[in-house]
């Protein structure tokens, strides 16, 4: 059984480890606020920018871009991947590995020669460097600094690979951000282009407005924003007639690459307000952890202590009787 010295000394540790998460469950809370607005205010123009393109396509029939047109055989691939810089966000970055792998064992039994992945992320990095695999570039900076120009030039090279043929295909895959409790892990298509008006607004079902993790919160949040008749002002369209000047391709050469570089950094606003989430998520529950721990170590120190005093009380009583 340890002394009074030593769970005293265990319980003081627990405390500043507390101390410790709950300081980290904040900045992380206010860091996923932040991502939060930036999504929110990224979204008007991501919607409408997608609404007009997919219309206008449907609205012209004849249309077609060279950047929806699939390869006849795939055999050189790009994969680019979204994780953190940083670790103590739970599963957020052995989730994303492990779906980077299962990608590249996939495509390799499909036959695919070359493989090449954008890594975004520190520990995606270190992870293509250990596998040995071919890396796209240095992009470390970018997943605690989202730049919307660095992405762009990632979509202008992946669109230009793409048309020469240097590349048959390209995958996102990164955690799409649903609410503060759920990050969605996701993989998809980025070239060839999906221009279908089936998947028109999919991916706008993020709950923006909290950053309550449990999931009997987040319920009663929606019923009470229902009740409240405050629903999401959705972004609407003012025309589907469309005039084209100065013709078809030039629409096209302009709209599609714009809808390129906006996924790219979708995806990294969402991989970055997941990591926010799941950090959150995983201090406050090592602070709950600390506070339980903190109770039994409470309760044993304090029936140590009375045993002790018990002890030396039976001490005295055998000595006075003795005398």
């Amino acid at each position: 059984m340890p002394s009074l010295k030593e769970i005293k000394t265990r319980i003081s540790s627990v405390n500043s480890t507390r101390k410790i998460t709950s300081a980290m469950k904040m900045v992380a809370s206010s860091k996923l606020h932040h991502a939060q607005v930036a999504i929110q205010n990224m979204l008007p123009y991501e919607t409408l920018l997608e609404h007009i393109l997919k219309s206008f396509l449907v609205s012209t029939p004849d249309a077609q871009s060279p950047l929806e047109m699939s390869h006849p055989e795939i055999k050189r691939v790009a994969l680019v991947v979204f994780s953190s810089n940083s670790s103590l966000c739970g599963g957020f970055n052995a989730n994303i590995l492990k779906m980077m792998q299962q990608a590249i064992d996939d495509y390799k039994a499909q036959g695919v020669g070359e493989i090449v992945v954008y890594p975004i992320g520190r520990k995606v990095a270190e992870k293509v460097q250990k596998l040995g695999l071919k890396s796209g570039g240095d992009f470390v900076e970018l997943a605690d600094k989202p730049n919307s120009a660095q992405c762009a030039a990632i979509a202008r090279e992946l669109e230009e690979k793409f048309l020469s043929g240097e590349l048959d295909k390209v995958d996102l895959i990164y955690h799409h951000f649903k609410s503060a409790g759920t990050q969605i892990l996701t993989s998809k298509t980025f070239l060839p282009i999906d221009l279908s008006t089936e998947t028109l607004g999919a991916e706008n079902d993020r709950d923006l407005t909290s950053n309550v993790t449990t999931a009997k919160a987040q319920e009663y949040l929606r019923k009470k924003q229902a009740r409240q008749g405050k629903g999401v002002k959705e972004a609407v369209p003012l025309n589907d007639n469309f005039i084209v000047e100065p013709d078809m391709e030039t629409v096209l050469q302009s709209l599609i690459p714009k809808l390129l570089h906006h996924m790219v950094y979708t995806a990294l606003l969402d991989s970055q307000a997941s990591e926010h989430a799941a950090r959150m998520v995983a201090m406050q529950t090592a602070t709950d952890n600390a506070n339980e721990l903190l109770r039994d170590l409470n309760l044993q120190y304090n029936k140590s202590r009375q045993q002790a005093i018990t002890n030396e009380l039976l001490d005295i009583v055998g000595g006075s009787v003795n005398n």
